[in-house]
């Protein structure tokens, strides 16, 4: 596969939020009607959505979604209360979850959807056609690269699922990265996210639907990221634009390729245990490497990239970065029962996802993936494994 294509309008510097009038006006020219979906109320005082609100003929809808991974209820409950505004752009703003539901709405928007029942029916048949609206990715943390691809991830835990609702008309028509949205993350946020971006882009390299362009991409990605997770983790404010920078890489480098096996592996960790998706992700790259290894494209170039020399080196550094951010580092815990393991391996085949990774997946070889994160080691113990 040696095509890329991604149609997002990027933004990537501080004050760039201003930029959300002009934007808005382009995609508005006679006015129209605006959803500010957003995380935190705070967002609203920004010089550029307050210059929003003065824009003739537009109408405003404000709404705060504070949920971490989305389910298939909560997007039916905020297309219900915003159905009727039935907007030309969404404005999303916040993490992943945020931009999920906001890119999920475009494509419900014009559509009537009665019940729960009928949203699930949607999204697992994809009738819900070309999209309404228009999106825009605002994002405040750095690690999703949601605001440049085309999918949402929506789950439903009572169908024990994870659902993806997915357009190639659905990329947003622009992307926003202001490192100042970022700055008040919790370090564990922090981290746990720059991890996921991490995870983007080494998975883009290995993806079966890899190319030149997103493993160039993915390169600059994992130096930005690894070369700068010390100065993140000691405070430092330059750390913390690089993560913004590496996220949107990350995100441009995957939004061809789709995630792998780590994802796959993780969704039911984080489904069942609540492990934050970035910490879940992490914890898989190193077994996954090893499992991929003789099907990786320049897998010495990656691994110096990741800053180490073999897998081994890959999985300390990894657990030295969970645990200097207060994270637990094993799926014990994090209060995964060792009985479940089997479950998980069996849940963790998630199509589009484990059918992209290089090597075949099994349930035994994920129950030992699993297995060899379970508990929690020390650095002597992993040398001798």
């Amino acid at each position: 596969m040696n095509d890329f294509y991604n149609p997002v309008h990027t933004f990537l510097e501080k004050g760039s939020t201003g930029r959300i009038p002009e934007l808005v006006k382009e995609l508005c020219p006679e006015g129209g009607s605006v959803l500010i979906l957003s995380w935190n109320a705070a967002v609203f005082e920004l010089a550029g959505f307050l210059r929003l609100a003065e824009l003739p003929g537009i109408s405003l809808q404000k709404l705060i979604f504070q949920v971490s991974n989305p389910t298939l209820e909560q997007l039916f409950a905020v297309y219900r209360e915003t159905a009727d505004f039935c907007p030309d752009v969404v404005i999303a703003v916040g993490g992943g979850s945020v931009m999920d539901v906001g890119k999920s709405l475009c494509c419900l928007y014009g559509k009537k959807i009665a019940s729960e029942e009928e949203l699930r029916a949607m999204i697992r048949e994809k009738s819900f056609g070309a999209p309404r609206a228009k999106w825009i990715g605002v994002p405040t943390t750095a690690g999703t690269g949601s605001e440049v691809t085309c999918w949402a991830t929506i789950w439903d835990p009572s169908q024990d699922a994870k659902r993806s609702l997915e357009s190639k008309q659905n990329y947003a028509y622009a992307a926003i990265a202001d490192p100042d949205l970022i700055r008040r993350m919790p370090l564990s946020l922090a981290v746990s996210s720059a991890l996921d971006a991490m995870a983007h882009a080494v998975e883009s390299c290995w993806a079966k639907n890899t190319n030149p362009v997103s493993r160039a991409l993915a390169f600059c990605a994992v130096r930005t990221v690894m070369s700068h997770m010390d100065g993140l983790l000691s405070g430092e404010e330059q750390a913390r634009d690089a993560m913004s920078r590496g996220s949107l890489l990350a995100g441009l480098a995957f939004s061809n390729t789709r995630t792998t096996a780590c994802h796959s592996i993780s969704y039911p960790l984080t489904m069942h245990y609540g492990i934050p998706h970035g910490t879940a992700v992490s914890l898989l790259i190193a077994p996954v490497f090893r499992l991929n290894r003789g099907r990786i494209r320049e897998a010495e170039e990656l691994l110096a990239a990741l800053g180490v020399r073999n897998e081994r080196e890959l999985e300390e550094r990894i657990h030295r970065i969970l645990r200097a951010a207060a994270i637990p580092d094993s799926l014990e815990e994090w209060g995964v029962k060792r009985e479940d393991l089997r479950i998980l391996a069996e849940h963790g085949m998630t199509k589009g996802r484990a059918d992209n990774n290089p090597v075949e997946l099994t349930a035994d070889g994920i129950e030992r993936m699993l297995e060899s994160i379970y508990a929690c080691k020390t650095e002597r113990e992993r040398a001798s494994a």
